[in-house]
């Protein structure tokens, strides 16, 4: 089982929302020592083979230049590039966003810390759910989607050493769905992240370490985006515009540091606390459960108007395998099964002008990749546009671009064959 490959296992206060970090810190070393050189087989399926650590030397050649894995991001002493555009930020933020204070709590859980929930004047997620700032000049979160009867495909907290069998899955039904990856993830399992990438699944950025990005002074919550931004193009050559905070803990002070990094802070509509299992009492049967809460709504004709944004997780291979077995019911139930970026026609998802994604009526047509997509336009994460109409509508890309000097580790990658299995 993969838990027997987890190093150590806190408890989960009941307080947390979305995934736990006792799976996240847990995380087995990937890239740390021994360095065995081996190639990648996507046929694998055996877990320890799959999450033996490897040696992968582009990644192994820039590792000094990001933080330590698993410890929460600070900006490099040497990170010229960082300081400068952190410092640009800041030029601004005091201003901005001021008087949000920073947050104490952990792993999600802020029970014990006093906050004005009635005023709620930082449009804080975690205390009120809120999703939209009083001030209109931060951009609302996206929650739910345009398209009705739509299931907004993804998973947390990614790449998963073990995610073959997942993978192969999606691949042999050509589904492709939204990856909200953890940078030191990313570095540990690079392998992992660039079949992703060729697999055609959109990358979005879940943060460095996983932490509470509330509890994080403006220099960590900025280092946390931006090396697992970093990470994620020099592993595969692409630059998110999106991303999600741990635990869904956002206030407007972070959403001001992600909207500089242009990045557009995703949240869900539904969860099916999958990560949960084996804690609280919670079992496969509850996951299950959780499952069906979503597909009563649809049948109910709840998502009749809009469409879900539900929360799964890539942490682990109980809660791949709710997905491979849960499936086949939400075809039953929702007209629709995509990545958000095509829900959200979000034709141009990356800062690269050559990267392209399919908007919603292209991949429920049955295409795959995106089209060709005129300079300076593609509808982005960040535009104001979005459904159907939104498709052929054009936004100039605002990315900004970072003055990192760092090579791309993106090479080429060939997956051969695609093995649909069970997990173990």
């Amino acid at each position: 089982m993969f838990a027997a490959l987890l190093l150590a296992a806190t408890t989960v206060s009941a307080g947390a929302i979305g995934c736990g970090g006792h799976h996240i810190g847990a995380r087995n070393l990937g890239m740390g020592n021994p360095h065995a050189k081996r190639e990648y087989d996507p046929k694998a399926l055996d877990v320890t083979a799959q999450c033996t650590s490897y040696n992968y030397p582009p990644v192994a050649d820039i590792l000094t230049q990001f933080p330590t894995n698993w410890a929460p991001a600070t900006i490099l002493p040497s990170d010229t590039a960082a300081q400068q555009l952190f410092s640009q930020l800041n030029q601004t933020l005091g201003q901005k966003v001021g008087n949000v204070q920073v947050k104490v709590g952990t792993q999600g859980d802020f029970s014990g810390y006093q906050y004005d929930n009635a005023a709620d004047p930082d449009c804080w997620w975690t205390k009120t759910r809120c999703t939209e700032p009083k001030d209109t000049t931060i951009p609302a979160d996206i929650w739910r989607l345009p398209e009705p009867n739509t299931w907004g495909f993804g998973f947390d907290d990614g790449p998963n050493c073990s995610h073959n069998a997942l993978y192969n899955f999606m691949a042999e039904k050509k589904q492709q769905a939204t990856m909200f990856f953890i940078g030191s993830n990313v570095m540990n399992w690079p392998l992992q992240a660039l079949r992703a990438k060729q697999d055609g699944h959109e990358l979005c950025i879940h943060t460095w370490s996983h932490s509470a990005m509330t509890t994080l002074t403006n220099e960590g919550a900025f280092a946390e985006l931006y090396y697992t931004r970093e990470a994620i193009k020099a592993v595969t050559g692409v630059t998110p515009k999106c991303w999600r905070p741990p635990y869904g803990d956002v206030d407007n002070r972070i959403r001001v540091i992600a909207g500089f990094l242009n990045l557009t802070n995703v949240l869900w509509s539904d969860d099916t606390f999958d990560w949960m299992e084996g804690t609280n009492n919670v079992t496969s049967e509850t996951v299950v459960a959780n499952y069906q809460k979503v597909f009563d709504q649809a049948k109910a004709g709840n998502y009749s108007t809009y469409g879900a944004i539900v929360l799964n997780h890539e942490i682990n291979n109980k809660t791949m395998q709710h997905m491979i077995d849960q499936y086949p019911n939400i075809e039953a139930n929702f007209k629709y099964i995509v990545p958000i970026a095509s829900a959200m026609n979000w034709t141009t998802p990356y800062a690269e002008a050559n990267e392209t994604y399919p908007d919603f009526n292209q991949y429920t047509s049955g295409q795959r990749e995106g089209g060709p997509v005129a300079s300076g336009e593609g509808n982005s994460p960040g535009s104001t546009m979005t459904g159907s109409a939104a498709a052929s509508a054009s936004s100039a890309d605002t990315s900004k671009k970072s003055s990192s000097t760092r090579n791309s580790a993106a090479g080429i990658f060939v997956l051969a064959g695609v093995a649909a299995a069970m997990l173990l």
